[in-house]
């Protein structure tokens, strides 16, 4: 395997074009359960141009019924990019001052854990997200509410 570089810019390009509207390729979530890391794997596919076909462990889309939990569940695309050691985007956690744009945060609550995957599209003067669930482009992060924080920085993408 190699590892190439994740493609920043055209995570947060993919981020900016649908923040606010829904690309017809992928399913909508919203309204079972939320979509916001759809849209964060959707971001993160548009950098690293490379899904991770393993069942159930792996990383991808095909359609509403053919995906990895890891796709569109908090928990499991936090699992999948601080584990992943085969192919596809892979990350670790960072503080806050080490978090790049197309980077994830995940945002959470002491009773219930992480729930909320937005991308970070900008960094300085603060930094600022896009997501789905509440649809949101540019949205300081200083204007959520959250008890507990996790930046995911994308290490690189491996491939074949």
């Amino acid at each position: 395997m190699k590892i190439i570089s994740f493609d920043r810019a055209a995570a947060v390009n993919y981020a900016r074009r649908w923040a606010l509207g829904r690309n017809p390729a992928y399913y909508d979530f919203e309204n079972v359960g939320g979509d916001c890391t759809n849209f964060a794997s959707q971001c993160l596919f548009a950098g690293a141009k490379i899904m991770n076909y393993k069942p159930i462990l792996g990383w991808y889309y095909n359609s509403s019924s053919d995906r990895t939990p890891s796709w569109s569940g908090v928990e499991y695309l936090y699992n999948f990019l601080t584990n992943n050691k085969s192919i596809g985007p892979f990350g670790h956690i960072v503080p806050e001052k080490d978090a790049e744009i197309g980077d994830i945060i995940q945002l959470g609550a002491n009773d219930r854990g992480f729930y909320h995957s937005p991308v970070i599209t900008a960094v300085s003067p603060f930094i600022q997200v896009a997501a789905h669930t509440f649809d949101a482009l540019d949205r300081p992060l200083f204007t959520y509410n959250y008890e507990t924080i996790r930046f995911i920085h994308i290490d690189g993408v491996r491939i074949w």
